[in-house]
């Protein structure tokens, strides 16, 4: 089910408000409309073509779009290699991040087009919103203009700002809240996991600690069909998962629904049904699908507009993995 246009239209409005209040931060829906109007086209395009060999290309361009933008802002800080140092991907919270390689091809194609015109960040950020779209979620519109990072990222850092799989409801709040988001839009973008799956490696601290916080970790079935899929002392944890919904493919409500079940993978998808903050949306966007696209298109411009780059306090690199 997608937005109806007359919801779209008030989706847009009040991000142009949000924008407008918070000083714009050099960002606009028709950044590149005279620099490289292709642009939005190509990322789709080879997208596209990219998940035809892979299904599962759009459940990691979202995930990489959200661990990089959780480490000092949307500024493509995660693409980048480097061999002197250690990087922003040698934090171990960045187990499982795939698919770097797809964003370099997408900033080929648009600089075989628009030569030095369009940052990574931005390319970044598109895919993330296309593998939202094309894997059957809302079209959202967001702002462009970012620019990329000039500094080497740090992997301490990321070992810092990044979640911890053991994550509960008041840590996610507090994340989220920090990029102005509102509880709705909190709850929303946890929607995410409905897409792709998650690894043994990060399940089982859920598996050696049932009792976390208000919530217990996940219904007694559940838990016992993980274990047999992610047993303790396993040599490959790192390789083992399991899917997060049984729509894994599909950008769907399904999320809430196993959530509300008790079937809820990570320990913040087991709490979120219970906790009386954020128990009521996961509830409504488990029986309405539009309202969970909405409140996720005006969270994912949230999040995506955090921190970011813009003018000269940036650049556009030519090739993502190198400052």
């Amino acid at each position: 089910m997608g937005l109806s246009c007359r919801t779209m239209f008030g989706v847009i409005f009040v991000f142009a408000l949000w924008f407008e209040a918070e000083g714009g931060g050099g960002l606009s829906y028709d950044f590149y409309e005279r620099t490289c109007p292709q642009v939005e086209d190509i990322v789709r395009a080879g997208l596209k073509s990219v998940s035809l060999f892979d299904p599962t290309t759009p459940a990691a361009m979202l995930r990489l779009m959200f661990h990089d933008c959780q480490v000092q802002g949307c500024d493509a800080s995660i693409l980048i290699d480097t061999v002197t140092m250690p990087s922003e991907m040698d934090s171990t919270k960045n187990f499982g991040i795939r698919k770097r390689e797809t964003i370099t091809l997408l900033k080929s194609m648009v600089e075989a087009v628009c030569p030095r015109q369009v940052s990574c960040a931005d390319i970044l950020i598109l895919a993330a919103r296309d593998a939202v779209a094309m894997s059957g979620g809302p079209q959202i519109q967001v702002p462009l203009g970012r620019r990329d990072s000039i500094s080497f990222p740090s992997y301490s850092l990321a070992d810092s700002l990044l979640p911890a799989a053991g994550l509960g409801v008041d840590g996610m709040l507090r994340i989220f809240g920090s990029k102005g988001m509102s509880i709705e839009e909190s709850v929303a973008i946890m929607g995410a996991h409905t897409l792709g799956t998650s690894h043994c490696f990060n399940i089982l601290t859920c598996l050696q600690a049932p009792q976390q916080g208000k919530a217990e970790c996940m219904e007694p079935g559940l838990e016992m069909l993980l274990k047999l899929s992610c047993p303790l002392g396993s040599l490959t944890p790192n390789s083992s998962f399991v899917v997060n919904d049984p729509t894994s493919l599909i950008f769907d409500n399904q999320y809430y629904l196993n959530a509300m079940r008790g079937r809820g993978i990570l320990r913040v998808d087991a709490e979120l049904p219970l906790d009386p903050r954020t128990g009521p949306f996961v509830r409504r966007f488990g029986e309405n699908q539009e309202d969970f696209f909405r409140a996720f298109s005006s969270g994912f411009v949230k999040l995506a507009s955090s921190g970011v780059l813009t003018g000269d306090q940036g650049v556009i690199r030519g090739i993502c993995g190198v400052i």
